[in-house]
Formats: C-alpha cells, structure tokens, sequence
C-alpha cells in the first residue's frame, strides 16, 4: 500500500488519508476506518486513481455524502473513493444542466428553482450527491432521477469513461444498472428540466422540506429510509403497525416520528443497527408473511 499512496502523491491526485474513520462521513455518523481514504480533485485524478487500483489489483468503494450508508465498524477493505467537492461544477445551458456527481442533491435543487427550472421539486430533501442519486435512482414525492436524468458519464471498473443514455442505465425503483450488472461511479449527470413559475417551483419545494422536516427524524443521524417499499404495501407503515416505533437495540432506535428510519441516539454501532434490522425483517415476515428488503447500502468488513 505505500507504493501505491506514494504513486497517488506523485500524481497530486488530490486528498489522500490512511485509517480514516468513516463515520466522518456517512450521515449516520457510524462506520469503522477505510483502510485508504482517497478524495480526487478531478474527474481525470477519479480515473488515475481507477487505472491505479486496477494495476495494483486493489478493492475498491466509491462513496458520496455517505446519506443512504450504513458501514460496518471493521471499516472498509482497500481503498474508498469519495466524490466531494471537487467534483461538484454545474453547467447551465437553456433548460439543460450538467453537473457533478460531488455536487448536494439539496443545494442542486435550490439553485436550480431559484432560476425559474422545474424538475428537481421532488429532490429538495434528499441529503445526496447527485452521483449517489443517479446510482440508486433516489426519488420522493411520486418522482425520481429516471424522469429527468438524460445521460451520466460513468467510470467503470476498468478504467473506461463512458455516457450511458437514460434507457442504458436500466433504471428502476431504487436501482440502476450500476448497482449489479455494471458497476462504476457516476462522475457526472445531465438533466433535462422544464421552464415554469419561480413562485410555484418554490412552493412546492418548501412544500416537500416542510413535510420532511414534519415526518422525518432528521435531528438524529440517520441513512433516510433503510428499507423499500414492498409495494403496494410500504414498510413505513407495516413496521408502525407492527409496533415497532421506538424499538431499540443498543443505540440504534426504530424512529417514533416514521418507522421506515433507524437513528443513531448517540452511540449506536453498525451491529446495532444490523440487528435491530435483521428484527424489523423478522417481525414483519412473521406477521404479515412479506419479505422486505433494504434500500441502505450496506458496505465493509463482516
């Protein structure tokens, strides 16, 4: 691993860290240490990166605003890429944005209804990056990415840069082609939004914060929604009908504002929450016979 941090430093690469704890940066505030912690400062330094890792025959995990995350507290095997800041330029052209996969889905939206385009209402609550959108199609609101997105430049494993059209990205509910078919980082994403009035652009989105801040333990650190939705039921609700808000195990609590959030009350560990998962799934397959999945990504050492 020294030869290959000192290859990354040769080539600025950008932000290099060893054993860096990645409850840092997952909002859940859980998560053991990546064994290298890597921040590029470009696309083309994502793709040296990749190409090193490659040569090197390295794991690798590509991670965001860490929002959707749950990490195991044996941290993360090999080497962890972060899209940050660096990676967060926006291009506008007419009703036609490009924009990096680093960039807030929150602070996207914002600045985007403040220039009278609609599209991104559903997003304003969403606490991504827009590559960690695009990667799980995140949606709220009765919309998602898949209604807007046009293209995403994806690197792929081998190193390999390249747009996938809106159709190639196999878009479904909380999925992508990226998740298991093909997996790859999402760098950048082109949206096609639509011109409409500022005023009702803003008022629904402060409609969908409003209603966020109304049902969503956000005060707590949290992943957002750990479970899909086994429509046409929601697991929200069969999880509060099976009594389960306010159910802890250890530090990690079923909310009692929606019972589709675990939070952290304040030293939950990652096992926590897996267990008090592993409960929820239990209980909801014994009482209403329905097998539900999670949405979180679950990553690391077991």
């Amino acid at each position: 691993m020294d030869e290959f941090i000192a290859k990354l430093m040769e080539l600025n690469i950008g932000s290099v860290k060893e054993n860096e704890p990645l409850a840092n940066h997952t909002t859940m505030k859980i998560g053991g240490p990546a064994d290298l912690f890597i921040e590029p400062s470009s696309i083309e330094n994502v793709k040296k990166t990749m190409e090193l890792i490659n040569k090197d025959h390295l794991k690798w995990t590509a991670i965001g605003r860490g929002s959707n995350l749950l990490v195991s507290d044996q941290g993360i095997e090999g080497v962890v890429i972060k899209l940050g800041t660096k990676l967060a330029g926006l291009e506008i052209n007419g009703d036609v944005i490009k924009v990096g996969g680093g960039h807030s889905l929150v602070s996207l939206s914002t600045q985007i209804s403040r220039k009278g385009f609609s599209g991104l209402e559903f997003a304003s609550g969403i606490p991504g990056s827009v590559g960690g959108a695009v990667y799980m199609n995140a949606g709220a609101h009765g919309s998602d990415i898949s209604k807007v997105l046009t293209k995403a430049l994806i690197l792929f494993e081998d190193g390999a840069l390249e747009w996938l059209t809106n159709e190639e990205m196999l878009f479904s509910y909380r999925t992508s082609i990226l998740q298991k078919i093909r997996p790859g980082i999402v760098v950048e994403a082109e949206f096609q939004l639509k011109e409409g009035d500022k005023e009702i652009i803003y008022a629904e989105m402060q409609k969908n914060k409003d209603y966020r801040k109304e049902t969503q333990p956000w005060n707590f650190p949290c992943a957002g929604s750990i479970f899909r939705n086994p429509l046409p039921n929601y697991a929200g609700k069969l999880i509060e009908d099976a009594g389960l808000k306010g159910f802890a195990i250890g530090g990690a609590k079923v909310s009692e504002m929606h019972g589709n959030f675990i939070v952290n009350t304040g030293n939950a560990k990652a096992s926590d929450v897996l267990a008090l998962i592993q409960h929820i799934k239990e209980t909801i397959l014994n009482l209403y016979d329905i097998k539900i999945e999670t949405e979180v990504e679950i990553m690391g050492r077991k």
